[in-house]
């Protein structure tokens, strides 16, 4: 894997302040780590660089490369596109600062399912896809920023714009290593229902 991740960056969209949450979601804790340090320590051995999108420059503690939104208020679909404009390699994992039980291996499965014409690999589990946990080719950044001037802001119409393959993932790993965690409840119920 160490040749291969010699083409690839860690894109982590960690936004803004979430509503539900009341804070900004990189920086909640869980298991005495920051999200964003989970994310960050899951992606280093398989990348060659980590880019972090966020306006926010208290990200900067991290020591890595901090870009904010090229368009402002526009979503995730603006952050895929900030994250894709300032990336050097071919191939590029993106995740959001919300999956803070991401596990090497999980995105390591992104990386093993590349073929030359696919543009986006996504996992799914419990008939949900996650297009901000996936593995998008620089390539997909013109089209991303076509569909920002239009107006678009959703993933899902992004996604399907793509030549994308979407690999399922069996329920027990989908608990274990890609909950979202969007409410003061769901923080609670990971703290509480995962072990390692």
């Amino acid at each position: 894997m160490k040749e291969s991740s010699k083409d690839v960056t860690g894109i982590i969209l960690a936004g803004g302040k979430s509503s539900r949450m009341g804070t900004d979601k990189g920086f909640i804790k869980y298991r005495s780590k920051y999200f964003i340090t989970h994310i960050i320590e899951a992606m280093e051995p398989i990348v060659r660089d980590i880019i972090i999108v966020s306006d926010c420059a208290d990200y900067d503690i991290f020591n890595k490369q901090r870009v904010e939104d090229e368009i402002k208020n526009a979503g995730p679909l603006a952050g895929v596109y900030t994250g894709l404009k300032h990336t050097r390699t071919a191939y590029n994992l993106i995740v959001s600062c919300d999956v803070p039980l991401i596990k090497t291996a999980v995105l390591t499965k992104l990386l093993e399912q590349r073929t030359e014409e696919t543009q986006v690999i996504q996992l799914q589990g419990e008939n949900k896809t996650m297009p901000l946990l996936a593995l998008y080719k620089k390539e997909c950044e013109q089209k991303c920023l076509e569909l920002l001037e239009r107006g678009e802001r959703r993933m899902k119409v992004a996604i399907a714009e793509f030549k994308t393959k979407t690999i399922e993932i069996e329920k027990e790993e989908w608990l274990r290593s890609m909950i979202n965690v969007n409410t003061p409840e769901d923080l609670k119920n990971i703290s509480h229902g995962i072990d390692d």
